[in-house]
């Protein structure tokens, strides 16, 4: 199966279920041969009675057991990453954070809208859907050209999520100027664009009649020049990894990607698992 380049454990994400052994036995079982570990690092969240920030030499000790755990066990090649909750003012901090560690990738996010997480944002909801996409892609697009320390922009229909309409998805055509900005930055960056398959998985679990990424986000990237893609489950818990991945894929490929890749060493691989669907 292909590579999974976005997940958490219950050691360093507060929010994650699941542990290194049971992330690693799962993996293993679906025949994943490399998995991204990417703990959520927010700082200054909004929400003081929840922590997403850790100590950074703690975990990279601790990854360095996991990869001994997975060899050991003929499991996947574990990949060290991390997920950067960026803000504004965050910057100098995040280029600080990036450099403490030896990371096989870093994924940026924008969890905080508004002043609040997303998850909690009770003012998402009353934004007509043009306006709230269109703000959110246009934050993502200056989240990526302010900085450069960073492999992968994560989950940009992250601001649909928690939206209850089931005819709400994040479309390109409600916002193509940003959208433009944001693959332009990506593509002069040679940064890569995240598919998260708990979006997807999202959209299901509440009827949506939007399921997949919206194909005009996808052929427009492609059209621009975009090449790097990676998919990544966002799994909290194991029975989310590697959630619809080979659907992913092929509709990905039915859309004219070619290659999807994953990070080692900040370098984009590209999965040969991929070319391996039909």
């Amino acid at each position: 199966m292909l590579a999974d380049s976005h997940m958490h454990t219950a050691v360093f994400s507060s929010d994650a279920s699941q542990t290194p052994e049971e992330l690693i036995s799962s993996a293993k079982a679906l025949g994943i041969k490399h998995v991204s570990v990417t703990e959520h690092y927010d700082m200054d969240y909004p929400r003081k009675d929840e922590c997403f920030v850790f100590d950074l030499n703690e975990y990279g000790k601790a990854f360095h057991t996991w990869q001994e755990i997975s060899d050991k066990n003929g499991g996947p090649a574990l990949h060290m990453g991390i997920e950067i909750g960026w803000q504004p003012h965050l910057n100098d901090r995040i280029i600080e954070t990036v450099n403490t560690l030896p990371f096989d990738s870093v994924i940026l996010s924008a969890h905080v809208f508004r002043g609040e997480e997303v998850y909690y944002n009770t003012e998402c909801p009353l934004i007509p859907r043009k306006d709230r996409n269109r703000e959110y892609i246009a934050l993502l697009a200056r989240m990526a050209r302010e900085l450069d320390c960073y492999d992968i922009i994560a989950h940009y229909d992250y601001i649909n999520r928690y939206i209850e309409d089931k005819e709400s998805a994040v479309f390109y055509s409600d916002c193509p100027e940003q959208f433009d900005e944001l693959f332009n930055i990506l593509i002069s960056k040679n940064k890569a664009l995240e598919i998260n398959t708990s979006s997807i998985e999202t959209q299901i679990s509440k009827g949506s009649s939007y399921i997949m990424p919206d194909p005009e986000v996808i052929r427009r990237y492609i059209a621009m020049g975009g090449k790097l893609i990676t998919i990544g489950s966002d799994a909290h818990k194991s029975e989310r990894i590697g959630l619809h991945f080979e659907k992913t894929a092929r509709y990905l490929k039915s859309l004219g990607v070619n290659e999807v890749f994953y990070f080692e060493g900040r370098n984009p691989v590209s999965d040969p698992e991929f070319q391996k669907l039909s």
